[in-house]
C-alpha cells in the first residue's frame, strides 16, 4: 500500500554514520567545514525541513552539529588536522584508513 505522501525521507545519519563521508571529504584536501556540511547534506539527499531542524537549543542545526562531532572525533583519533573553519586531511593515517576496504 503507498502512502498518498510519498515516501517519508530516511532520517539524518548520526555523527558515527557521518565519520567516513568527512573523512572522505577532507581526503579532497583543504575544505570549510560549511560546504563539507552543505556536500554532506546533497549526498544523504537531507529534505529543506531535515536540513533546518534545530537541536532544542535552537542555536545550531541537528546536521550541522552531527557533521561537527563526527570532525572533532576524527580530530581527535589523528585521522584530519583541524583549524578553525577548515578541515586539512592527514598526510597519512587518514589517506591510509581510507584505502582500507570496509567489510559489511
Amino acid at each position: 500500500m503507498s502512502d498518498a505522501a510519498g515516501p517519508s525521507p530516511a532520517a539524518i545519519p548520526d555523527f558515527q554514520s557521518l565519520m567516513l563521508p568527512v573523512l572522505e571529504e577532507a581526503a579532497r584536501g583543504e575544505v570549510r567545514i560549511g560546504e563539507t556540511i552543505e556536500r554532506l547534506a546533497n549526498r544523504f539527499a537531507l529534505s529543506a525541513e531535515q536540513r533546518a531542524e534545530l537541536l532544542p537549543s535552537k542555536r545550531q542545526t541537528t546536521f550541522a552539529n552531527r557533521v561537527h562531532w563526527a570532525k572533532s572525533y576524527l580530530g581527535k583519533a589523528g585521522l584530519i588536522r583541524l583549524t578553525n573553519e577548515r578541515i586539512l586531511k592527514s598526510p597519512r593515517l587518514g589517506s591510509k584508513c581510507l584505502r582500507i576496504p570496509l567489510r559489511e
